[in-house]
């Protein structure tokens, strides 16, 4: 018994001292936003084909729980739930990691497709299946991974939350603080780690950006304008905004019963039309507004596309109302006249498109080729967007002057645009003379100025009581710019024209049968030696083999002669060995 219990303390020591040399517990690392970067733009959401993504998603964890022998019963669905203990292998969080990704991108198919209500259910449903596996994801990572790993899952974990928040529209505050948190995570991450790890991090801070800047909007401490909104939104938000706006124009709306234009007034009975109306009216707003100099101009060329749309719309609107109205004269009336004024209206902001289109090719037709090498606009391309202006202020003059009964104000627009109708055809006469200048024709050139100049001279005298000060202003440079280069094309011409006889017998004074250009050695000419006709091989030049055309070469000439002892030389008669002519009887009466 003594034997026995003496051996008691010596087992029990091995016991602790082997629970001591346990190797720790492996933690895995997993770069969860490269992997999700990678999956996405490789299977379909660089197109936005969720559906895609959702079957490689599918096709991936069928993969997965073959290589692990994580299946799940055959014939009978036998679930095996994925724990803290099961996780063996990094594999295993890459199944959770899939299982989150597949429910979101089924819910983001439903949301693009359109749903109705019964759908929006289902949608809900796939985006709350996401948030379970993602919360997984991260509990799992928080125990199995790596610190990265586990902060990576964390902010994945947090975006997946803000998204069904923000989708729910019940708890927009909780969506923006998930969405803050993500950002917050992104921030640090990007700070370190390589370039490309950098990159991830600022683009996806750039997706959530939008998202937080429309839950504050929502919650009311934004000062984005809805375009900006829309501008910067990605597939979960841009059907949103699209909806909180178009719910507040319909609100707006109802108190919209007319439309104004040149001192007439047109009643909208339409809804769907006052709601196109109201939307470009808020556009041109944000594209007038004090802020507009702080736009980019390819910002403002897509409200300018926007305006068009809602314009468009609209009056597709009227036009099935007059196709509607039947015989009703008073309401074919106001149609007829609502359909005017707003294609009035879109014909003026199509020359405001068209005058920016002309400000962005000014400002890159001054400029020299930079280390950039940007593309310099040429005169022709200013002479053709002026052939547009020229086209749309005739159509809109035409347009408003179609009425029978015009009203001062219709007839003062009509004369302001035909007065802007003359400028920009001097504008035109310009560029294209700066197009004959550059080819050359300076005849040509000569004479488009100086007309440029008559047609800027006669705009002036019209728009001398003209309150559009900026107009007359680009005139009068325009009518001192023809002016100059007139006298600079005249002064160019002389001296061209001087230097002819010149370079004319210049150019025959150095005529030679030598040549007298850096002598090349070709391949014909040095078959017996070994050595290159290609010419270094840092240099790109074409092969020489032969010379052509081929050089001039010196010949003789054949030999002339003068005959100088013709002239003194007298030849003997020949008329005895002429035959003589027989006559007949008759001829020798009548000669």
């Amino acid at each position: 018994m003594s034997k026995t219990g003496d051996q008691q303390p010596a087992d029990m020591e091995v016991d602790s001292s082997a629970a001591v040399e346990e190797k720790p517990a492996v933690r895995f690392s997993i770069n969860v936003l490269e992997l999700m970067r990678e999956a996405q733009m490789q299977h379909g959401l660089r197109q936005s084909d969720y559906t895609r993504y959702r079957r490689y998603c599918s096709a991936r964890l069928r993969r997965l729980y073959k290589s692990l022998k994580f299946l799940h019963g055959r014939g009978k669905y036998t679930r095996r739930n994925i724990t803290e203990s099961t996780v063996t292998d990094v594999r295993y969080l890459h199944i959770v990691f899939y299982m989150a990704e597949r429910a979101w991108s089924h819910a983001m198919e439903k949301k693009t497709a359109g749903t109705n209500a019964q759908q929006r259910i289902y949608m809900l449903g796939r985006f709350r299946k996401a948030v379970k596996w993602a919360s997984l994801f991260s509990q799992l990572c928080s125990v199995k991974g790596d610190s990265r790993t586990s902060l990576e899952a964390e902010a994945y974990a947090s975006y997946m939350k803000g998204a069904l928040f923000f989708e729910q529209d019940k708890n927009i505050e909780a969506a923006m603080i998930n969405f803050k948190n993500t950002r917050a995570v992104y921030e640090e991450l990007g700070k370190y780690g390589s370039i490309e790890n950098q990159l991830l991090c600022r683009q996806r801070i750039e997706e959530v950006e939008p998202m937080i800047d429309f839950c504050s909007h929502k919650l009311g401490g934004s000062s984005l304008q809805a375009h900006e909104l829309l501008d910067t939104a990605n597939d979960l938000l841009k059907a949103k905004v699209e909806a909180v706006l178009s719910e507040t124009r319909s609100q707006q709306a109802a108190s919209m019963t007319e439309f104004n234009w040149l001192g007439r007034r047109f009643p909208i009975t339409n809804a769907k039309t006052r709601v196109s109306i109201l939307k470009a009216q808020q556009l041109e707003k944000d594209l007038n507004g004090s802020a507009t100099e702080s736009i980019a101009a390819d910002k403002k060329l897509g409200i300018f596309d926007k305006i068009f749309s809602a314009y468009h719309d609209a009056r597709s609107c009227i036009r099935n109302d007059l196709a509607s109205a039947g015989n009703a004269e008073n309401i074919r009336d106001d149609l007829n006249g609502l359909d005017k004024a707003v294609s009035a209206v879109l014909g003026l902001r199509t020359i405001e498109r068209n005058q920016l289109l002309v400000c962005i090719a000014k400002s890159k037709f001054t400029k020299h080729r930079d280390e950039k090498n940007e593309r310099i606009t040429k005169p022709e391309e200013l002479v053709r967007l002026y052939d547009l202006l020229i086209q749309n202020t005739t159509d809109l003059t035409d347009l408003v002057s179609s009425g029978r009964n015009k009203n001062e104000e219709e007839n003062s627009f009509i004369h302001e645009y035909e007065l802007k109708g003359l400028a920009f055809r001097a504008l035109r006469c310009f560029f294209l003379a700066k197009s004959y200048s550059s080819a050359g024709k300076r005849a040509e050139a000569y004479a488009l100025f100086s007309h440029a100049r008559t047609l800027a001279g006669s705009a002036l005298q019209q728009l001398a009581n003209s309150p559009d000060k900026a107009l007359i202003q680009d005139l009068k440079s325009l009518s001192d710019n023809c002016r100059s280069n007139s006298c600079i094309e005249h002064a160019t011409g002389i001296m061209e024209e001087e230097r002819v006889p010149l370079k004319l017998s210049k150019g025959v004074s150095t005529i030679s049968l030598d040549d007298k250009t850096k002598e090349n050695k070709y391949l014909l000419d040095i078959l017996e030696s070994y050595e290159s006709a290609i010419g270094e091989p840092n240099i790109k030049g074409p092969c020489r083999i032969a010379q052509f055309p081929p050089p001039f070469q010196a010949v003789p000439c054949n030999p002339i002669v003068l005959d100088m002892a013709y002239n003194a030389i007298e030849f003997p008669s020949l008329e005895n060995r002429m035959k003589k002519e027989k006559k007949g009887l008759l001829s020798r009466f009548w000669g």
